[in-house]
């Protein structure tokens, strides 16, 4: 029967929805978590010991010539407070950030976020962004000189102590600090931060000597260890750049940088860019490192592999000449900070940054997910719940699409109204399958049904699925977004878990092994669950034991699916399966036919053991 057969094609779409989403959002983070693992056992030797390497070595070959480039030697192990400790500092304190600048290598090293903490709880730590070298997750940005091959210069490095102006850095004082090696080089470095999260850098060199003087300079964001990534395969978390203003995004994980040749990918592959920004992006924080714009580059990407490994995205300008008495000028701006959308759009249409606001990953289906969130945020801004933003966005899909909506519950009433004319013909000609269909068509030709329109709601909630997925797990605004009662974070899973008694029981059921990952299943998703299940209780059940099966199974897999996803989407979800029932009631008493649910509702729960 040709219904019978939409039935199941729909089956298999919502069965391979779920075993794609199962792979996707479960299966890639375990698989790259295991290749991490065995990258990092691959720097071992037999014994458990660092192999011996000169990962520098390989690198630099292929820097510009002349330079001698070497990664930061492993500190010993030492907690933050005494990291931070091993070099006089200089406070900085804006609207968003707080920390403290090192003085020695006048290095950005200590950045903290005012306005985001760890947890929901307003009394958990303030989220750290840049950590100094040799504490936990060493995380800093470097602007230096490198000399050129063969050439002895005295230039700073990240161990020569500079001296400030003042002690303070803030939105109204900028900090000049100055090093002078002695030997006729001055370097003063003028740093100023706006209102956000954007430092500008503005050097001066001045040649006080007799002879010219040749340097290249060199910016870098180092990270210190394996960073921790959300690990989902939705998410690009690593390396990020757009190296040249006219070119495309280059992203890199940190896994994939261990792929390519030397342990180094050189961006652009030839030649000198001009413009651009490059650094690191995690999921809701990022660095990035603006060259002056007037300067032709070179962008790495780099990891020197070990125990503990280094990962490195470097600025490498071309060579510049002072002459004697002569002074070089350049700017370098320095991003540390939260993705923020108004932020980057801000510098990228007002300070020139283009694609800036590529340090989101909105996928490539950007042109649904950036008008989604602009929808989400203008919603938000007149109600002040995203939760209720979600809620209303539904609605305004629902109303959008109503007429064929409206078209396609029509057309699955009129199915039902013909029922008992298709189950007719079943038993007029039950060893013909052919002269069967072919008596079919005619029916629904007659009687102008589609059999195949009763997919199109499903089909037509799945971009505005998605696009939401994608916002609710990219976009910094909807992290820790509260709705109402025990939902305190829209991005995050319902916190509640019926296995654990909603909180009576004190253990975590998610740690189990194997099937931990099943064992996460708050309020919202239960309710999600019987929503799906009303809604497909609205038809009558499926006369085929195959298909019967597994409609019956289908709100269970989903609710188990969805257990661990964003609770604003579940609660979106949850929000269109009841509009659905209630629109599907309303056009099935237009059309004059009877509504199936309360019936069916009634056989399932007083079906006999028989």
């Amino acid at each position: 029967m040709q219904n019978d057969q939409k039935n199941l094609i729909l089956a298999m779409a919502l069965s391979l929805m779920v075993i794609v989403g199962w792979n996707h959002f479960f299966g890639a983070p375990k698989v790259q978590q295991a290749r991490q693992t065995q990258s990092q056992l691959e720097q071992l030797d037999s014994s458990g010991r660092p192999k011996a390497a000169n990962p520098a070595a390989n690198a630099g070959a292929n820097l510009a010539a002349g330079s001698t480039m070497q990664p930061e030697a492993a500190a010993q192990p030492l907690n933050r407070a005494e990291a931070l400790a091993l070099s006089p500092r200089l406070v900085i304190d804006t609207k968003n950030m707080f920390g403290t600048l090192a003085l020695k290598g006048a290095r950005l090293d200590d950045i903290a976020l005012k306005n985001y903490r760890e947890t929901t709880d307003p009394h958990s730590p303030n989220i750290v962004l840049l950590s100094p070298s040799g504490a936990p997750d060493g995380y800093f940005i470097d602007l230096n000189y490198v000399a050129p091959r063969g050439v002895a210069l005295d230039l700073p490095t990240a161990s020569s102590l500079w001296k400030a102006d003042g002690d303070r850095l803030t939105e109204a004082t900028p900090v000049t600090l100055s090093y002078d090696n002695g030997k006729g080089l001055v370097f003063k470095r003028k740093i100023s931060v706006d209102e956000f999260y954007m430092f500008t850098l503005a050097d001066t060199i001045e040649n006080k000597g007799k002879e010219p003087v040749t340097l290249f300079p060199n910016a870098t964001a180092t990270r210190q260890g394996m960073p921790k990534t959300s690990g989902y395969a939705v998410l690009h978390e690593g390396f990020i750049g757009v190296i040249g203003a006219d070119q495309p995004s280059t992203e890199l994980t940190y896994a994939a940088i261990a792929k390519e040749t030397s342990n180094a990918k050189v961006l652009p592959v030839e030649g000198y860019a001009q413009g651009g920004w490059l650094g690191f992006t995690d999921k809701y924080w990022a660095t990035a490192i603006v060259p002056d714009e007037s300067k032709n580059y070179k962008g790495w990407f780099r990891e020197f592999p070990g125990v503990q490994p280094q990962f490195q995205a470097d600025v490498f300008a071309e060579a510049q000449t002072i002459p004697p008495g002569a002074s070089l000028e350049m700017s370098t701006r320095v991003f540390a900070g939260a993705k923020e959308s108004r932020v980057l759009d801000y510098y990228q249409n007002v300070q020139g940054i283009k694609k800036f606001d590529m340090l989101i990953d909105w996928g490539y289906f950007h042109f649904i997910t950036r008008p989604m969130f602009w929808l989400l945020e203008t919603i938000y801004g007149i109600v002040g719940n995203f939760g209720v933003a979600i809620l209303v966005i539904t609605l305004l899909v629902k109303g959008l699409f109503f007429p064929l909506a409206n078209k396609s519950y029509l057309s699955m009433a009129k199915m039902k109204a013909v029922q008992p004319k298709l189950k007719a013909l079943q038993e007029l000609y039950p060893d013909d399958k052919m002269k069967q269909q072919q008596e079919i068509m005619e029916l629904y030709k007659k009687e102008k049904i589609n059999p195949v329109s009763g997919c199109l709601p499903m089909l037509l909630q799945i971009p505005v699925f998605f696009s939401l997925y994608k916002v609710l797990f990219v976009a910094i605004e909807m992290r820790q977004a509260p709705f109402f009662g025990w939902i305190k974070d829209l991005s995050a899973p319902d916190p509640t878990n019926i296995f654990t008694l909603f909180g009576l029981l004190h253990y975590d059921p998610t740690q189990a092994p194997m099937i931990g990952h099943l064992l996460h299943l708050g309020i919202w998703p239960l309710i999600m669950g019987v929503s799906m299940w009303v809604q497909m209780k609205m038809n009558p059940e499926p006369a085929d034991p195959v298909q019967k099966t597994m409609f019956a199974w289908m709100p269970v897999i989903f609710t188990f699916m969805l257990g661990s996803f964003p609770a604003g989407l579940v609660i979106y979800w949850s929000w269109n399966n009841f509009l659905s029932v209630a629109q599907q009631t309303l056009i099935m008493k237009q059309a004059g036919v009877k509504v199936e649910l309360f019936d069916n509702l009634r056989k399932t729960f007083s079906r006999s053991p028989t």
